[in-house]
């Protein structure tokens, strides 16, 4: 992958791209109004990451390209803040205002988004992706995303990204470090095609989720394990958990409870 700017960038968005490049440990290439398609082509065939005055947006020659956006995390979060809803993968997973919760799958972090409302400004959020370009696209996306709704975006920018395998960090957390751990490896295996759904496919680790990391979760988490699969998915009875019924949805919230 290589970072580059939009054909007119401003002064910060060649900052944000050099600062973000170093970060990474990859190459922040002048954009000198170069097509992607060439300039991808110029190195390699190679992802690009386009830093934008609103976040950044995620260019691969042989796919669909991907901007940051919050989908229907976006839609959620309007339900709680303006309409005083209840969103089920809080319900399930218990949170409340201060709690401490690790996305162990954040993919873009639409998840995220929505447990850094239910946590709170006293909360804390770690999101999690292996990934070199969505671990990027979320962390612009996070810090420089406008939803125009000042809750959400305060809620967006208190999430801390981080780059990682999640097996390999929970091994190294205390006993009882966080609240909630969280599971989505839902986008690995879609329900339905979307707009923005159906690009992070080409990204996406497509590895099973593999006991040991739930076995590590039951570990670090207080309060709740929480798995986000199909309804009728074998990953439930395989890893563990007891099924929270949603008779009208085709997602279904698997929970193991460690404080009860």
């Amino acid at each position: 992958m290589i970072i580059t700017t939009g054909d007119h960038a401003v002064q910060e968005a060649v900052r944000r791209a050099s600062a973000l490049s170093k970060e990474a440990g990859v190459k922040y290439v002048p954009r000198n109004r170069t097509s992607l398609p060439k300039l991808s082509a110029q190195h390699g065939g190679t992802d690009i990451l386009v830093i934008l005055e609103g976040g950044a947006r995620l260019y691969r020659p042989d796919g669909e390209a991907m901007l940051f956006h919050p989908s229907m995390a976006f839609v959620r979060a309007k339900r709680l803040i303006k309409k005083g809803e209840s969103d089920p993968m809080l319900e399930a997973a218990r949170v409340q205002p201060g709690d401490s919760i690790i996305d162990c799958t954040a993919g873009l972090g639409s998840d995220a988004a929505v447990f850094a409302l239910g946590a709170g400004p006293e909360g804390r959020v770690l999101a999690l992706e292996d990934s070199l370009s969505l671990w990027s696209l979320m962390r612009e996306g996070f810090a420089y995303y406008v939803s125009g709704v000042k809750e959400f975006d305060e809620a967006l920018r208190r999430i801390t990204v981080k780059r990682a395998e999640h097996l390999e960090l929970l091994r190294g957390l205390p006993d009882k470090s966080a609240d909630v751990v969280y599971f989505d490896p839902m986008f690995r295996d879609p329900i339905q095609e979307s707009s923005a759904i159906s690009p992070l496919r080409s990204y996406a680790n497509n590895n099973q989720l593999d006991p040991e990391a739930i076995a590590e979760a039951c570990r670090v988490a207080r309060k709740t394990v929480v798995l986000k699969e199909k309804k009728g998915s074998g990953e439930f009875e395989r890893l563990g958990f007891t099924t929270q019924s949603r008779s009208h949805t085709k997602i279904v919230y698997g929970v193991i409870s460690l404080d009860q």
